[in-house]
C-alpha cells in the first residue's frame, strides 16, 4: 500500500528514500516540506532529476475535489479525495488578526450525533498524522503571503478517536512547522 502522505514520513524513513543523495539533502527536502511548505516540484533547490523522483515516490494524499469560496473569499472550503476514495473537508478562514484552518481527523464520523451531517453519513476511517498534517500545509500555501496561525481540529471526525495519529500530528505542526501549541485547539 503505497504511504498516504509525504507528512507520514519520518526523518529516518525520509532518509532511507534519499539513500544514495548527499546527506544533507534529508534536510532540504525535510524543511522544504515542513518549513517551506513545498511539494517536492516546487523544491527548485533540487536537481530537477530529483525533484522528479521524488514527486513520483511522495505524491500528495489530497486530490482536490472541488473549492469554494465565501466571505468575498475570505473563507475557502476544500473537499479532497484521499488515495482510498474517502472524501474530507478543510475550511481555510482569514479573519482581520488572524487565520485559521479547521482540519478534519476522520473520514466520516463514527458518534452518528442527531444533529451532525458528517455524523448520519457513518464512518469510513481514521485519517494518517500526515493526511492531517498535510491539510494543514495546503492551507498555509493558500493563505500566503499571510501566516497560518490557528489550527482548530474540528473538521469531519472526533478527533480523540482518533487520538494517537491527532496527536503525531499536533506534535508535527508545533515542533516542525512552527505553529504555537497555544494556537493548536482540538475539539472534545
Amino acid at each position: 500500500m503505497p504511504q498516504p502522505s509525504p507528512y507520514d514520513l519520518s526523518q529516518q524513513e525520509l532518509a532511507r528514500l534519499l539513500e544514495g543523495e548527499a546527506p544533507y539533502r534529508v534536510r532540504q527536502v525535510w524543511d522544504g516540506l515542513h518549513t517551506r511548505v513545498r511539494r517536492p516540484e516546487e523544491m527548485t533547490e533540487l536537481p530537477a532529476a530529483l525533484r522528479d523522483a521524488l514527486a513520483h515516490a511522495m505524491p500528495p494524499a489530497l486530490t482536490e475535489q472541488a473549492r469554494q469560496s465565501a466571505d468575498s473569499g475570505e473563507t475557502t472550503k476544500w473537499l479532497w479525495t484521499l488515495h482510498d476514495g474517502a472524501r474530507i473537508e478543510t475550511v481555510l478562514m482569514r479573519y482581520p488578526d488572524r487565520v485559521t484552518v479547521c482540519v478534519s481527523t476522520q473520514a466520516g464520523c463514527a458518534m452518528a450525533c442527531q444533529f451532525c451531517a458528517t455524523g448520519q453519513a457513518g464512518f469510513q476511517r481514521h485519517l494518517s498524522q500526515g493526511e492531517i498534517v498535510e491539510q494543514v500545509a495546503a492551507a498555509m500555501r493558500d493563505a500566503a503571503p499571510r501566516r497560518l496561525s490557528n489550527v482548530v481540529f474540528m473538521g469531519m471526525g472526533e478527533p480523540l478517536a482518533n487520538y494517537d495519529r491527532v496527536w503525531g500530528a499536533v506534535v508535527r505542526l508545533h515542533g516542525e512547522m512552527g505553529l504555537s501549541a497555544r494556537h493548536l485547539t482540538l475539539s472534545t
